[in-house]
């Protein structure tokens, strides 16, 4: 019996997507800055490709900020978002420090978009070395795997699944 492949990343979705009148904000980390610029503009390319209304961007310091970022997006009158995008990479190091950051930034996240009813997407790469990050940002020699398009194209479905709740049939 041949040996299956099984393929990772995002499988297509059930319909067409489209971010027609939407506004998506992407909220970025300053740490492992090469890895979040190619995730971030990965996102972003993907999010215009799909046609989003506007992109909004703000930059963090690290990956503790993201949620408290992202919550300040979604409730400002300013960059008010159907959708906001964070991206982040942590890479393990010799101290507990990183898994404290991913704890807090994992449920920080998942809290903002259960609290606010606005998607908001987990785009934090948590990885063990240098290698996975720039792999799974699309940096590698063999092109790797950027997840940032995933994410935008998350964030438009989610942002439409919410607008169709909420509209009267």
């Amino acid at each position: 019996m041949a040996e299956e492949t099984v393929v990772k990343g995002l499988g297509a979705a059930a319909s067409a997507v489209s971010g027609a009148g939407l506004r998506v904000g992407i909220v970025y980390t300053r740490w492992n800055e090469k890895v979040i610029e190619g995730l971030r503009s990965g996102c972003k390319a993907e999010l215009q490709r799909l046609g989003v209304d506007a992109v909004v961007e703000k930059q963090v310091p690290g990956a503790f900020e993201l949620p408290f970022a992202a919550k300040a997006m979604i409730e400002g009158n300013v960059d008010k978002v159907d959708a906001v995008v964070c991206v982040g990479c942590l890479i393990k190091g010799e101290t507990m420090h990183f898994e404290y950051i991913c704890e807090a930034a994992s449920q920080g996240i998942m809290r903002v978009g259960l609290d606010t009813g606005v998607p908001v997407i987990f785009g934090v790469l948590t990885c063990l070395n240098d290698q996975q990050a720039l792999y799974r940002a699309g940096l590698t020699e063999d092109g790797g795997h950027n997840h940032g398009p995933e994410w935008a194209t998350t964030a438009v479905e989610m942002a439409v699944m919410k607008r169709n709740c909420n509209t009267e049939d």
